[in-house]
């Protein structure tokens, strides 16, 4: 997971003075020296060529920040102070009223200050903040919108390293633990384990991209080829050149079944060899699909506030396991290896009690709700987290059947 240094950041200095190479040093909270930053790689145009000034007036000590490795050494990932998000317009006493009451917080958009690099010791380390006082200084040299475009790529490969890195996808040579003479033969209990420790790498790896693209409007692209999913990538580039007849992602206007009968239908009378299933070529499976739409949905509808028991935030970040977790059984299968049913069975359990926690919240929201429209798209929404539950019973029941 990422290092997220922006409370604990006192002041600091980035320079992109000398073209292809971005120094700094930032001082944090509680810790005498700074961190040094030596990264290859330019920033984004509103800051290349020239030097950031910033400073945090409302410091606080973080013990996790305080054990980074002084030497940053690595790449650069997204610097920018123009980045566009989505920021409360209301103060926090507000802020905390409307939470309560389970209403939606009235947002901006804003310029955001984004500074995320690639570490050679620590992995991933950012800061994210609209708070800090920032000075930027004449630049000396200037970077065009081409040359702008071939960082943010070169940005993009990047963050597809780190996370191959951070998910550790296990070989394929080594994905049939439980194969004997060409003959397959149950996992035991440490490789089912092992399975599930993979499981949970993509879908730690899977929320960090959520969060950092879920407001980019080449999400999902973007989102696709930092996790490696090249086959849905081709799809979708299919699916634009008008080559092949691809659904959108959307499927509210759909009126086929979610429950994943389709993925389990792969050698039907069309395809005897098993060559028709939809998955092999990178297609997003529609329960996932609709799952990662709701779980977006329920982002802009009730927003997260940090705060573990509140039911905003367990609302979101358990639709957001489920979509990871969907992600990570359904979308990232190589031609080597197409997951067990056992081992779907297992992950789709956990998914299930994700599902309720989340209906559970939607449930506490919509009791405090008074503004009846907003009472009528919580409703809506559990309505439609009860349809991904049935979705995931649904598949449930076809595995154990085949």
């Amino acid at each position: 997971m990422a290092w997220r240094l922006d409370e604990a950041v006192e002041h600091g200095i980035i320079d992109n003075t000398v073209e292809g190479t971005t120094t700094g040093k930032i001082w944090l909270a509680g810790r005498d020296e700074p961190l040094i930053l030596s990264l290859n790689g330019d920033c984004w145009r509103d800051l290349a060529g020239a030097v950031l000034e910033f400073e945090n007036p409302d410091p606080e000590t973080d013990a996790e920040a305080i054990s980074l490795d002084t030497e940053q050494t690595g790449i650069v990932g997204d610097m920018t102070a123009s980045r566009k998000a989505r920021v409360p317009s209301i103060d926090e006493d507000e802020m905390d009223e409307f939470m309560r009451r389970g209403k939606e917080i009235p947002c901006n958009w804003s310029n955001v200050l984004y500074l995320e690099w690639f570490s050679e010791i620590n992995g991933r380390v950012m800061i994210e903040t609209t708070g800090f006082t920032m000075k930027i200084s004449d630049r000396e040299w200037s970077m065009d919108a081409d040359a702008e475009e071939a960082q943010k790529l070169a940005n993009l490969g990047a963050m597809r390293d780190f996370l191959t890195q951070m998910i550790r996808r296990i070989e394929p040579d080594s994905k049939k633990p439980g194969s004997k003479d060409g003959v397959r033969t149950e996992m035991n209990e440490y490789e089912w384990e092992e399975r599930l420790k993979e499981s949970d790498r993509l879908t730690d790896a899977y929320q960090e991209v959520l969060e950092k693209y879920m407001e980019d409007p080449e999400s999902e692209r973007k989102e696709a080829f930092v996790m490696g999913w090249d086959g849905l990538l081709g799809s979708m580039a299919d699916r634009e050149e008008g080559n092949g007849d691809y659904d959108d992602f959307d499927d509210e206007d759909d009126d086929e079944d979610d429950s994943g009968s389709e993925w389990m239908s792969a050698d039907d009378d069309d395809d005897e060899d098993g060559d028709g299933d939809p998955w092999e070529d990178g297609e997003s499976h529609p329960l996932q699909a609709s799952a990662h739409e709701i779980a977006m949905r329920a982002f802009t509808l009730v927003g997260r506030d940090g705060k573990q028991d509140s039911p905003q935030e367990r609302l979101v970040s358990n639709l957001m396991q489920v979509t990871a977790k969907l992600a990570g059984v359904l979308h990232d299968r190589e031609d080597e290896y197409e997951p067990e049913a056992g081992f779907i069975l297992a992950v789709l359990k956990r998914c299930l009690n994700w599902i309720n926690e989340s209906i559970g919240a939607c449930g506490e929201l919509i009791n405090v709700e008074d503004d009846p429209d907003h009472k009528a798209a919580l409703e809506h929404l559990r309505g439609e987290i009860f349809g991904i539950r049935d979705g995931i019973i649904e598949m449930r029941r076809e595995l154990k059947q085949s």
